[in-house]
């Protein structure tokens, strides 16, 4: 099933659906629809947790407590992707189609689906037709490496101690 920009894989018992006039496959396309978006969303609020969660430090110089922002933060953050997860499924479920062999439809449905502004450069080739590039991709998790120890040998190779070479 697709509604023009993502595309979802329905699992269903043919003889079931054919049995139940169809019945079983909505519901396979509901439960599908339903966890593949909200595990889409909670991937995506796990990482501006992380960001929150670097962001409140600075609640301390504002003289209030980063426990108390980071939970009035999150609790936001919170509702607002539960918001977004129920306005995602419902327009999956409203416009999703079963594309044909040719996958104009799907084409067709990218350029006709609203895009935040942000997002979406657009160009005009010389024969005058609009095409869209995304410019922002979603933010990745950051990765530390290993912390060198106060005590540590320095990784300069000077034979002393990090907080006596490169540690000050």
């Amino acid at each position: 099933m697709s509604d023009g920009i993502k595309t979802l894989q329905v699992v269903v018992n043919l003889k079931r659906a054919y049995e139940t006039q169809g019945r079983e496959f909505v519901l396979g396309l509901e439960k599908g629809t339903a966890l593949s978006m909200i595990d889409d969303s909670w991937k995506e609020h796990l990482r501006e947790m992380d960001e929150l969660k670097q962001s409140v430090q600075n609640a301390v110089y504002e003289q209030k407590d980063p426990l108390l922002v980071y939970k009035f933060e999150s609790f936001e953050l919170f509702k607002r992707m539960m918001v977004d997860v129920n306005k995602e499924i419902v327009s999956f479920l409203m416009r999703a189609t079963v594309p044909n062999e040719g996958q104009e439809n799907i084409q067709q449905a990218r350029v006709q689906a609203p895009v935040k502004k942000e997002q979406v450069q657009t160009n005009r080739t010389e024969d005058g037709e609009v095409v869209t590039e995304q410019e922002k991709p979603k933010a990745q998790p950051i990765r530390v490496e290993q912390k060198i120890g106060r005590n540590d040998p320095c990784p300069c190779g000077s034979g002393k101690k990090y907080k006596s070479c490169h540690g000050q």
